[in-house]
């Protein structure tokens, strides 16, 4: 039963690497990793800046 869980939680991590739900932790971890100085933007300041730039550089994309 355990294998049939694990099974699904990785398939739900990898579901949600697709769909970009784990944009904002890849984000938090650049931001530590590449030693900037200033407070990394919120999760909402993130998301906010994220759908801007969509909107103002359209690229292909399904929706």
């Amino acid at each position: 039963m355990s294998a049939i869980l694990e099974g699904f939680r990785g398939f739900a991590r990898y579901f949600g690497s697709v769909m970009g739900a784990d944009a904002y932790r890849k984000y938090l971890e650049h931001h530590t990793a590449s030693g900037h100085e200033g407070a990394p933007m919120s999760e909402r300041e993130f998301w906010r800046d994220h759908t801007d730039r969509q909107d103002s550089n359209p690229q292909g994309r399904c929706c």
